[in-house]
């Protein structure tokens, strides 16, 4: 839950104000606006990476700042855009979440994320060297060993961070199957780009210079007249028909 939380970046002007909103267990909270809205911002305290600067961030009840780093990390788990890999084996980058996992807990992972076909296909499996910055890997492999190494951690609060807007569509497409799964009996955070993705959270918080100007469901939100999302859906939905038609 975050309680009117308020937070300003010496560098802008504009920061987060009064942003309220509560994510129940289990549900999915999706952030959505233009760059700039604070998407990040409540991502970042979310992780504790900041600290409100009016307000506070609660975790069942708990304002974080009064909780132990190690207990705030072993509840949440992020996929960010850009997984950061090791130049390592696949076993060691998913199991850099969890330092004691033995080897069967790894693959649950890989086959939660749907990787293990994949793992199973190398020569050396789990033992194969990624490359600097995983460069031997896909996009989209990268992505699912980042997921997996999220499910390996075994988080109550799953935070997704663009997890999939540098991937083509249709690799975009398998990897949000996998998320879906992932989600499933977690409290979720997904910031978004391509709405699309996140037409089935139960909730959407639209952010606009650092306030929420609506949320609500998909469907509330996209029939609302005049709506910042209505408007936002109905670009990116016929710029998706242009993109179509020229293909």
């Amino acid at each position: 839950a975050f309680e009117q939380v308020g937070f300003r970046h010496d560098a802008r002007a504009n920061g987060l104000e009064d942003v309220s909103f509560a994510a129940p267990p289990g549900t999915t909270t999706a952030l959505v606006g233009p760059s700039g809205s604070g998407k990040s911002t409540i991502v970042k305290l979310a992780l504790r990476l900041l600290d409100p600067q009016e307000g506070a961030v609660l975790i069942d009840g708990f304002d974080v700042r009064k909780v132990t780093q190690e207990s705030l990390r072993a509840a949440v788990a992020l996929v960010p855009q850009d997984v950061a890999l090791f130049n390592d084996t696949i076993r060691a980058n998913i199991g850099f979440a969890r330092p004691d996992a033995d080897e069967a807990a790894i693959w649950a992972a890989a086959d939660a994320a749907e990787l293990d076909d994949f793992i199973r296909a190398l020569p050396h499996g789990l033992d194969t060297m990624v490359g600097e910055r995983g460069l031997k890997l896909s996009g989209g492999e990268r992505q699912r060993v980042g997921i997996a190494r999220a499910l390996l951690a075994d988080p109550c609060i799953l935070i997704l961070d663009e997890a999939t807007s540098a991937l083509d569509s249709r690799t975009e497409a398998a990897i949000q199957k996998t998320l879906r799964r992932a989600r499933t009996g977690r409290t979720t955070l997904v910031v978004a780009h391509r709405l699309s993705t996140i037409a089935d959270a139960d909730q959407i918080l639209v952010l606009k210079a650092g306030r929420i100007v609506e949320r609500g469901a998909h469907h509330e939100l996209v029939a609302r007249q005049g709506g910042e999302y209505a408007a936002l859906w109905r670009k990116q939905t016929r710029g998706a028909r242009t993109d179509r038609q020229s293909a």
